[in-house]
């Protein structure tokens, strides 16, 4: 098993190297097991799809219970792990800065802190401060004796402002407080998602697996994305698969499901190769 910080300083190559990479997000340990078995280099978590795994909208999961799900992760295999931070579990930038801290205790080597205050009225935090919190996390993540990949998210498009203009200013702003990715989900055309890359210096990350996009990776590398995560959308896949399966017994009172389901064999032999990773 690789270190904290040569998984850290894989991290940063991959981030420094020509072309995109895909980093998919597993949402338990035998899931991050699989990807790792397929060949993925780097995985990052997910904080709808854990939540989901415990019966529980995004967002309920508090920081406590994110740290130990993280540290499980991070010791799962030896790729590089990204996390989820939400919004720092907290409004003030001091929060902030104590989250990065607990979180590269964790094991991890990079994480995300997004600019959605979780409140319906105002879900976007004024621009001053979510600067500040910004730096402040990216002032955490220099104190740490490993390099720390900080992404920065705007969310914009996530809470209904489809403004991309304040989205890029925002995106710009992050930059210039220290994050080393930027991010903005919930972008869907090719000309956005262009627009965001083109306006800044630093590594974007975007969110594909969602409904109604279509872009490749080879596509996605030709507009200068670096990072393509996946969010939510291989645990949402997974709970699709399940209750098309539960409502097909309920409703028709037949199992045809199980024809598309991994066989038993395959899966094992699968999850014993992962557990030697």
């Amino acid at each position: 098993m690789q270190s904290q910080i040569e998984k850290a300083k894989v991290f940063q190559q991959l981030h420094a190297r020509a072309g995109a990479f895909i980093i998919p997000n597993p949402w338990d340990i035998g899931s991050a097991r699989l990807l790792a078995l397929l060949g993925f280099e780097a995985l990052a978590s997910t904080s709808a799809g854990y939540a989901f795994s415990r019966g529980l909208l995004d967002g309920a999961i508090g920081r406590e219970q994110m740290m130990a799900h993280l540290t499980e992760l991070a010791a799962t295999t030896s790729l590089p792990f990204s996390a989820d931070l939400e919004n720092g579990f907290g409004d003030s930038p001091a929060t902030v800065a104590e989250t990065i801290r607990l979180a590269a205790a964790t094991g991890i080597v990079g994480g995300s802190i997004e600019d959605a205050s979780g409140r319906r009225e105002n879900p976007i935090y004024p621009l001053e401060l979510a600067v500040e919190r910004v730096r402040a996390a990216a002032e955490a993540a220099r104190a740490l004796d490993f390099p720390f990949m900080l992404t920065a998210r705007a969310e914009n498009f996530l809470v209904g402002r489809s403004d991309l203009a304040d989205t890029i200013k925002r995106l710009q702003a992050y930059q210039e407080a220290g994050a080393d990715v930027l991010y903005a989900p919930g972008l869907k055309s090719r000309e956005d998602i262009a627009a965001v890359v083109s306006s800044l210096d630093k590594p974007v990350n975007v969110v594909m697996g969602l409904q109604g996009v279509q872009l490749g990776l080879q596509e996605l590398a030709q507009i200068g994305v670096k990072r393509v995560s996946v969010g939510g959308s291989l645990a949402r896949a997974a709970l699709g698969a399940f209750l098309r399966a539960a409502e097909e017994m309920r409703e028709h009172g037949t199992f045809t499901y199980g024809n598309e389901a991994v066989g038993m064999r395959q899966i094992s032999e699968m999850l014993q190769a992962a557990n030697k990773l």
